[in-house]
């Protein structure tokens, strides 16, 4: 042994004198950095419970569970993430994903407990000492996924009310997958779309290149994509989570891309409908709008023979004769609906229920049958002057334009009303040269039209003038329209706490002159084909025929579905409807289980 070895240990005692390099308490003298990745928050209240950030974490360390006190809705999933801290990682992808910046991590580092089971919390729940800490990592501002929609390009207003050509062009290969890229997965989108197509299934199928994997997921719940790819009201984009910080995914244009883009011919092989079984059992619906068809398309994939008597010489109803054909081209209608044909659906039209055939006869000539008559009666406007010419309804107008008529409107239009049905007038009398202004009774925020086409009312120069409450249509010598008075109103807050009411502002008469009136405030059923000895056993309120879950009405064999049903009044709704009534008369008719009668 060398000499220096013996006497190396003493040579430490020099340090005695030196300041430590140490931290005599580290639990309470060694915080963690300020943008340090420490144990997790969450914002229960702005969270939604997306699942993205369960989603992102490659070590499984986070599973969403349900919280007591948080509602699930639409918007909402109910469940809120649960941090197990024996598996992550601290990479802070979960908060750096999270689309509405509700987790973050704090500072804090140290955690001391004898129990394994309390590494695993709910943050935000489980109440925590740095619950409250300004420090720590939240999202830098950069976002794993694009927050802006890539838009779909559209004729210009200027070329586009000079005709009925498709204003929307549709998304090339290149934009879909880029909008399909902004897709997080997470499924909120499903529970608000009233079909519960599988929104995250088929945008997946976009991404992969896989149309015809996205036209079955389609499909699987919704037999008219093409349609609603253009005319969905699109509830699921209000929830979806990335809109939360950014532009809400274009869904409904997405399922557009896929049913553009797969052939028709392949259809039938691709859904696998080239040989269905044909059963002996025999379904009479009524009503080939989107209803009907939904209805027919799911029970003959089940086997049944199904034939659709409709009153008018072409099957689609509201989206056939309401629907203008600058969103809706007739070909897609005749594309979506000429499947049903080559499935074996047999349609009867120009048959009216209640004149060429009655009621009574299909209910016991079928072993079940479905209405989906839809709302196609108006409501009248209900001030004076409305018998005047000129004075028109607008589902009236609207029927008469996609015939393929040419009404005669002058030279300035006044629409009354603020739904789809009224700017759809608005923008319709565009087309044909006149001046239109938009009356409405309340303000452009409580107007219940999809913001698009008011956007597209506006960008085609329709006015429209709000809080306007209309009073009489004036008439000249000849008793045509001239003028419509209306008063000014006022937004008086409800006491009860609803929305605010117009009330009118004495005083307040204002006149418009215009050549054509177009009432557009409404539209409510007609049941009376149905017999009075079958209205008196059928249940009906507010005007809405009464249906259980499986759309069976109070009387046995007759099921119903759409806005005669719905209050909603939208194609999707409607075509949930169909499939829904599908289901629930394969399961009267095989005694699968014992469907209860009416409610």
């Amino acid at each position: 042994m060398k000499l220096r070895d013996i006497i190396s240990p003493f040579s430490a005692w020099s340090n005695i004198v030196r300041t430590p390099v140490t931290v005599k308490d580290p639990l309470n003298e060694r915080p963690g950095a300020d943008r340090y990745r420490g144990f997790h928050k969450n914002d229960v209240e702005a969270c939604i419970g997306c699942g993205t950030c369960e989603a992102v974490c490659e070590n499984k360390a986070i599973d969403m569970v349900p919280v007591e006190g948080i509602e699930t809705t639409k918007a909402d999933s109910g469940l809120r993430p649960m941090v197990d801290y024996g598996r992550c990682c601290w990479c802070a992808l979960c908060v750096d994903v999270c689309t509405t910046g509700s987790l973050t991590m704090s500072n804090e580092y140290t955690w001391i407990t004898d129990n394994p089971d309390e590494y695993r919390y709910i943050p935000g729940v489980d109440k925590k000492p740095w619950d409250n800490s300004e420090k720590g990592w939240t999202n830098p501002g950069y976002s794993l996924y694009n927050p802006e929609r890539v838009n779909m390009d559209e004729v210009e207003p200027d070329e586009r009310i000079t005709n009925f050509i498709e204003i929307a062009k549709g998304y090339s290969k290149e934009q879909a997958e880029k909008e399909a890229d902004r897709c997080v997965s997470c499924g909120i989108c499903v529970a608000s779309c009233p079909a519960h197509m599988d929104i995250p299934g088929y945008i997946r199928a976009i991404r992969d290149g896989d149309m015809e994997k996205g036209l079955q997921l389609l499909y699987d719940t919704n037999p008219l994509p093409e349609i609603c790819g253009r005319v969905c009201t699109h509830r699921c984009e209000e929830v979806c989570s990335v809109g939360v910080k950014g532009d809400a995914l274009a869904i409904r244009w997405l399922k557009r891309y896929i049913a553009d883009n797969v052939p028709f011919e392949k259809y039938k092989k691709i859904l696998g409908l080239e040989s269905l079984p044909e059963g002996k059992k025999h379904i009479a619906i009524i009503g080939a709008g989107p209803s009907g068809i939904s209805a027919a398309y799911y029970l003959r994939t089940l086997g049944y023979k199904v034939t659709i008597f409709e009153s008018k010489e072409s099957p689609g109803g509201a989206t056939m004769y309401g629907i203008p054909k600058y969103r809706l081209p007739m070909d897609i209608l005749e594309k979506e609906i000429g499947l049903l044909e080559e499935m074996g659906v047999q349609f009867r039209f120009n048959t009216m229920v209640g004149r060429e055939v009655k009621f009574d006869e299909l209910y016991t000539a079928y072993d079940a049958v479905f209405m989906g008559i839809g709302f196609e009666k108006p409501y009248l406007i209900a001030i004076d002057g409305e018998d005047a010419k000129g004075s028109l309804q607008a589902i009236d107008f609207l029927r008469e334009v996609n015939e393929g008529k040419k009404p005669e409107l002058g030279h300035r239009v006044a629409v009354i009303g603020g739904g789809n049905v009224a700017m759809d007038a608005a923008r319709v009398s565009r087309r044909f040269g006149a001046k239109v202004t938009v009356l409405y009774r309340r303000r452009i925020q409580d107007m219940p039209s999809d913001p698009e086409e008011i956007e597209g009312c506006e960008q085609e120069n329709v006015h429209i003038e709000t809080q306007a409450i209309p009073t009489r249509i004036i008439k000249d010598e000849n008793g045509k329209v001239k003028g419509i008075e209306y008063l000014k109103a006022e937004m008086v807050t409800d006491a009860k706490g609803g929305r605010p009411k117009p009330v009118a502002i004495e005083g307040s008469e204002t006149i418009l002159e215009v050549s054509t009136v177009i009432g557009a405030i409404g539209q409510e059923g007609y049941f009376d084909f149905l017999g009075t000895e079958w209205l008196e056993k059928l249940k009906i309120e507010r005007g809405r025929v009464v249906t259980n879950d499986a759309m069976q009405t109070s009387i046995e064999k007759l099921f119903a579905g759409g806005d005669s049903v719905n209050a909603v009044a939208d194609a999707i709704s409607a075509i949930a409807d169909g499939h829904k009534a599908a289901m629930g008369i394969d399961a009267l008719l095989s005694g699968q289980w014992p469907v209860v009668s009416g409610q």
